[in-house]
Formats: C-alpha cells, sequence, structure tokens
C-alpha cells in the first residue's frame, strides 16, 4: 500500500479531478477547519474511480455529536445548499453534512469511530488495492458500473462474485488485500 490517504498531498500529483479537489479543498481550508476531527478525504475520488456527480466525502472522529454538530453549522452553514442532520448508519450514530463550493460537492460524515477504523476508509483502502491488482479494464469496468447507477461497494461486489451485504463482503477481503 503506497498511497498515504492520510493525507491530501497526494491529489497534487492525480488526474485533473484530482488536482482540483486538492485545490478547492485548500481554499476553502477545509480539513484545517475539521483537523481537530482527524479529518479524512475518502470515496472515489482519491482512487480515481468517480464519475462527474461524485462528491468529495471527509470522514471524521467526533466522540460529542451535539458538539460536533453545532461546529458543522459554525464553520460550514455559509456554503451554498448547506444540510446537517443525526442518522444511525449501521447501528452506529452518525452526523452527515452536505454543502457545495463552486466546484463540488461535499460530505462531512462524523461518527465516535476512529478515522481509520470507520468503514468508508476500510472500503476504500481494499477497493485501491483490488483496483491496483486487477488492472485498467477492472477500474473501466467498475466506473462503467457507477455511470449505470451502481453505487460503488455494489459495483465491486458485481465484478468480484460477492454474495449478501456488499458493504459487509467487501470488508471480509480486508485481510486478503491489505496488510497490517
Amino acid at each position: 500500500m503506497s498511497e498515504d490517504f492520510t493525507t491530501i498531498e497526494y491529489l497534487k500529483h492525480g488526474n485533473k479531478k484530482q488536482i482540483k479537489a486538492y485545490f478547492d479543498l485548500k481554499k476553502h481550508n477545509i480539513l484545517q477547519l475539521l483537523s481537530s476531527y482527524n479529518p479524512i478525504l475518502t470515496g472515489t475520488i482519491p482512487i480515481g474511480i468517480d464519475i462527474p456527480s461524485s462528491d468529495l466525502d471527509i470522514i471524521c472522529e467526533c466522540k460529542n455529536h451535539d458538539a460536533f454538530l453545532l461546529f458543522l453549522k459554525q464553520q460550514f452553514s455559509k456554503y451554498q445548499d448547506f444540510k446537517v442532520y443525526q442518522t444511525i448508519q449501521n447501528t452506529i450514530p452518525s452526523i452527515i453534512a452536505t454543502f457545495k463550493t463552486e466546484h463540488f460537492l461535499y460530505e462531512i460524515f462524523g461518527q465516535a469511530i476512529p478515522s481509520k477504523k470507520q468503514n468508508a476508509y476500510r472500503h476504500m483502502l481494499i477497493e485501491n488495492e483490488i483496483l491496483k491488482q486487477n488492472g485498467l479494464q477492472f477500474k473501466k469496468d467498475i466506473v462503467s458500473l457507477k455511470l449505470k447507477g451502481f453505487k460503488t461497494e455494489p459495483a465491486f461486489a458485481k465484478l468480484l462474485g460477492l454474495k449478501g451485504n456488499p458493504y459487509l463482503a467487501l470488508l471480509t477481503l480486508e485481510s486478503d488485500y491489505l496488510k497490517s
């Protein structure tokens, strides 16, 4: 695993959208503002399987949900289409905020779990390794499925022949693809 996804420095040397994301994140100081919540950019843009509608997903560790919700309102409510809400995801209380800058839709996701242990980060690492091992055609096939409406994890599950819940099935591959 060569990429360090805990910073965004790799984006500077990526494709056009990754470079644009790097500059948008820097211009709006997004990760700096979130720094006390251990933010990590996850999703399809970091691993180059995004489609035109892909957003910038940022996961955070938030121990106090009320404080995190207030913080998100204070820092990001000035942005277009700002929304923030609490939900339960995989039985875990979660906070989600969305907003737009001039170039990207952002989704900030917080749980009381260390960022590196959250499923979004784990999925991205597994998907990145699968992409590296399966080559360019596999990557094109993932993007093609996404353009047809598949979410990322179901697209991987389909191409890999994984059964059951694709989000859980992908995590079962963690030990096969990620060396600790």
